[in-house]
């Protein structure tokens, strides 16, 4: 019998690993980008067509590489950067395991042109599917260029489940912020589609963080250092008045590696505790430095994911030097028990208190009546015509029914045995429901025929605009409302992509926003009953939601957001209605073709029978 375990082709190999560490084009930027930032390189420029599906170029001028290293970097587990296993616990490069430059070649048609410094000729290699084409001398600039083509074009599996071209530009985005806001001495450049998108100078951390997410985020930042004998905590916080419910200003760095990290995120909020609301997500960009023995790194291809010998003690830091972030700027309660309980008040420039004066009146006698009231009343008389009609059915016959008694004004507010219970009961057969109830500001209830109606008011209010919504996406008229005053909204360059990637199906929703480029959008239009008081809070959350249920189909696109939207706009729990709004939910919900199922599928009513109801009181 023949054996069976064989030996996988190099080429077969690096394709199962290319499926670990290059997922889709913007995996391929962020190893390119790091290989950069090892090699030394002060100007890096990326550029990308198509989001990366048919070009991504990487130009530095690092230090280059000799014609045998040309060779070599694309060879499975070649690395300059360790030479033993115990190299791995003191890693402070961001590359390290030979895999990204052979997994790339593996599913893509890669071009290399490098020198190193002190070459006359550089190197030019020609790769297609881990196949070496070309390899010759080449004269080029000092540094590298990797030309990356047509990437997934041997397994056209994975290039099918590529998102669309806004989607995989965003992951794109998201690598090179978080490679630029870690080296902020490099000059980064980003194209896409030969339109410049970010031209970063080199500068400090502030400084980077204000050219990659506008200038509007300078004022809004607060310094955060904090050092003790094992770590090292710096960066900036946002005000907390500044926390939104979108996600996308949350970094964390260790070791000049971006890092995901939800204990330490956790950290970051117990900090904001009693600050924002708990739906908002404060902003941060934190650097921590640990002493590399005590950081593992190398848990996940991507090496996203770390973990901490003294985690506990990195928690403890982080929350501490951001609190006393806050309250430097006195944006933390605090009590101080030293302080005078009086009033700290500092009048303006040039303010000159004056003492407060009275007038007394020597000759004032409260027992001696004015003379000018005794000559204002002494022509008066008094009318003493009609005061029988004040005594009108008072000390009348017992068995005579007074005014006062038919008159269903005058009835006593004392409600008799039963008479409240009575209420609740239908007055008849055909008398369907009675007065509405509010139960814990999150229920409505009404009694009926067989029984007891309840409602969650948040989940019919859902359905109502979901419909409305729906019918509209469907061609019927749209109900708009034009804010009297447009309303701009500052967003980040993924957000910027992402509201963009919906702008014309919220257009159809009755949204009308403009792009006026930089991330600065105007909204000009919102559906009708939208507050005008939440239109930047809705799409904050409305982005958020998004990003979270994106679906690659369009019509389905459309049916997500308009459940988003319904749900973003829908009453909340928690809300007080009145009579008349809790009727008027009533009738619209009842309106509905789906009236007692919610958007999300849930149950927006129920129905508890009086058998149950007898069940149970007894």
């Amino acid at each position: 019998m023949s054996d069976l375990i064989r030996l996988l082709p190099d080429s077969v190999a690096n394709q199962i690993a290319a499926g670990e560490v290059i997922q889709r084009p913007a995996s391929a930027v962020k190893e390119l980008l790091e290989n950069a930032v090892d090699a030394g390189a002060t100007q890096i420029k990326l550029l990308v067509k198509d989001a990366g599906k048919t070009l991504i170029q990487v130009i530095d001028n690092g230090s280059g590489m000799s014609e045998t290293d040309a060779r070599m970097c694309f060879e499975r587990h070649a690395t300059s950067k360790i030479r033993e296993a115990n190299d791995l616990f003191s890693i402070r490069t961001l590359g390290f395991r030979g895999e990204a430059l052979a997994s790339i070649a593996a599913i893509a048609q890669v071009e290399l042109k490098t020198k190193k410094t002190d070459e006359e000729v550089g190197t030019s290699l020609v790769i297609e599917g881990s196949k070496v084409k070309s390899q010759d001398p080449v004269a080029c600039p000092a540094g590298s260029a990797f030309i990356v083509k047509n990437l997934f074009f041997n397994i056209p599996a994975r290039r099918y489940f590529l998102k669309s071209d806004n989607v995989e530009f965003r992951h794109i985005l998201e690598e090179f912020q978080r490679v630029a806001l870690v080296h902020p001495d490099i000059e980064f450049s980003l194209f896409n589609n030969d339109k410049p998108v970010f031209q970063l100078t080199k500068g400090n951390i502030r400084q980077r963080i204000v050219h990659l997410f506008g200038s509007q985020i300078n004022e809004k930042l607060l310094p955060v250092e904090a050092k003790t004998e094992l770590v090292k905590v710096v960066g900036y916080i946002g005000k907390p008045e500044t926390a939104r419910k979108t996600r996308g200003e949350q970094y964390f760095f260790a070791n000049g590696r971006y890092i995901r990290h939800p204990y330490l995120h956790h950290a970051v909020e117990q900090a904001f505790e009693e600050l924002i609301p708990d739906s908002a997500i404060p902003s941060y960009f934190l650097y921590v430095e640990v002493d590399p023995s005590t950081i593992d790194i190398n848990i996940h291809p991507t090496k996203t994911e770390v973990n901490f010998q003294n985690g506990q003690l990195l928690y403890a830091s982080i929350r501490t030097s951001v609190k006393h972030a806050l309250g430097m700027f006195s944006l933390s309660p605090t009590l101080d028990f030293d302080s005078e309980p009086t009033f700290d008040f500092t009048p303006p420039k040039g303010y000159e208190p004056k003492l407060p004066t009275i007038t007394l009146n020597p000759d004032y006698n409260p027992f001696r009546k004015p003379q000018n009231f005794l000559k204002a009343n002494a022509g008066m008389t008094a009318n003493r015509s009609g005061w029988e009609k004040m005594y009108e059915g008072i000390g009348g016959p017992a068995d005579q029914p007074t005014e006062r008694e038919n008159n269903p004004d005058f009835q006593s507010s004392k409600a008799q045995p039963g008479e409240f219970g009575q209420t609740l009961l239908p007055e008849s057969e055909n008398h369907t429901a009675s007065k509405l109830f509010q139960v814990q500001n999150r229920f409505i209830v009404a009694n009926v025929m067989s029984g007891l109606l309840i409602v969650d008011q948040q989940k019919a209010n859902e359905r109502i605009i979901f419909e409305r919504i729906s019918a509209n996406a469907g061609g019927q008229a749209i109900t708009r409302q034009r804010v009297l005053f447009p309303q701009s909204i500052q967003l980040s360059a993924v957000d910027s992509v992402v509201l963009n990637e919906i702008i014309d199906d919220l257009d159809g929703l009755g949204f009308e926003i403009s792009d006026m480029g930089a991330g600065a959008f105007v909204i000009n239009t919102v559906p009708s009953k939208m507050p005008a008081d939440e239109i930047i809070d809705f799409i904050d959350g409305l982005l958020e939601d998004y990003k979270k249920n994106r679906s690659d189909s369009a019509d389905d696109q459309r049916i997500k957001l308009a459940r988003i939207i319904a749900g973003n706009m829908a009453v909340k729990a928690g809300k007080t209605m009145k009579p008349e709004e809790m009727q008027l939910l009533i009738d619209e919900l009842f309106a509905c073709q789906v009236p007692d199922v919610a958007p999300d599928g849930s149950k927006v009513l129920r129905i508890i029978p009086a058998s149950e109801i007898d069940k149970l009181i007894r």
